[in-house]
């Protein structure tokens, strides 16, 4: 099982068509801890979200869904704080733009007495998005990490929302404080630009590359991607072309398919990372890239299903040797 930790809220997309005097919103359930945990499930991998969820009305619907996609709820923690809204619009190149109302809301209410004893069938933990900045779950989930980084496979996801957390230098401080816990992290461009303008990417990931991490990938939109390993240097491949409705849910979609990756051949470990062949990272990322274009040709952060991905083809778990 793979533990994602992190918000669950309901993002109100703005639709387009309305009179001038009104607005027309489409309110799907989702956050970035969220939508991971949900397009894990949908790749066929056990997951969990550990979080804080309401007792309101859209609390409930927002378990409904985890349960519906097979995301377990034994680490769900309930709250009668009010759920987080999130208004979205995007923009004429699919790019979304965000406004959250979250204040003294259920998903900051992760405390320290909520931390879980986890046995053997957690294999990994994912944080990332503005649970590592806001508190009182920015300091839960930093202390969650540095309990189980020695034992556990740590994902990490930036995912840089300024308006919930709008001081950039809290958002420097704090991801470099996961990144020194995390073993695999993925990053957009984007992200890293917010984070540390004018200084070049590579930079940033030798400094993350040596810590604890084993692997950075660095999403460049339309571009594709790029990974950087300790043991095998740094390539790229080109982004699939699909016609793009938006790319909301995409940087999920490819985190998720990195995890998948991992635990459908047996490597969800911080040892196992470390052992990857250049082969199979190469194959991680390609797989990544695939279900992030999927994503990008939907409207709204429509995750893909594994038989979605039927023409992948994974490497076999010896060459990991």
């Amino acid at each position: 099982m793979y533990l994602v930790c992190g918000e669950a809220l309901f993002d109100f997309f703005c639709q387009p068509g309305a009179r001038h005097s009104e607005l027309n919103f489409q309110a799907l359930a989702g956050g970035s801890p969220f939508n991971v945990a949900l397009g894990l499930c949908r790749l066929g991998v056990e997951a969990a979200l550990f979080g804080a969820i309401s007792s309101d009305y859209l609390g409930q619907r927002l378990r409904q869904v985890l349960l519906e996609e097979g995301v377990s709820d034994r680490y769900l923690i309930a709250s009668e704080a009010p759920t987080t809204l999130a208004m979205v619009a995007v923009d004429a190149q699919g790019s979304p733009q965000y406004m959250f109302r979250g204040e003294g809301c259920a998903d900051r209410q992760l405390l320290p007495e909520h931390l879980p004893l986890l046995d053997a069938r957690v294999s990994g933990l994912h944080v990332g998005s503005y649970s590592l900045v806001v508190t009182p779950i920015a300091d839960t989930l930093l202390a969650l990490v540095r309990r189980e980084s020695g034992q556990r496979l740590i994902s990490l996801d930036p995912n840089v929302r300024l308006n919930p957390a709008p001081d950039i230098a809290l958002w420097r401080q704090r991801i470099e404080s996961f990144a020194a816990h995390a073993h695999l992290i993925k990053v957009s461009e984007e992200d890293l630009g917010l984070l540390y303008p004018g200084v070049e990417p590579l930079t940033i990931v030798e400094r993350w590359l040596a810590q604890r991490c084993q692997l950075v990938f660095l999403t460049r939109g339309s571009e594709g991607a790029s990974v950087f390993s300790r043991q095998h240097g740094q390539w790229s491949i080109a982004a699939r072309t699909v016609v793009t409705r938006d790319t909301v849910g995409a940087g999920d979609s490819f985190q998720a398919a990195i995890i998948a990756y991992l635990v459908e051949q047996g490597l969800d470990s911080p040892e196992a990372l470390a052992t990857l062949s250049r082969e199979h990272i190469d194959a991680m990322l390609g797989f990544a890239v695939q279900a992030a274009a999927l994503t990008c040709s939907r409207v709204g952060p429509q995750l893909p299903y594994r038989h979605e991905l039927a023409g992948y083809q994974a490497v076999g778990t010896s060459e990991a040797q």
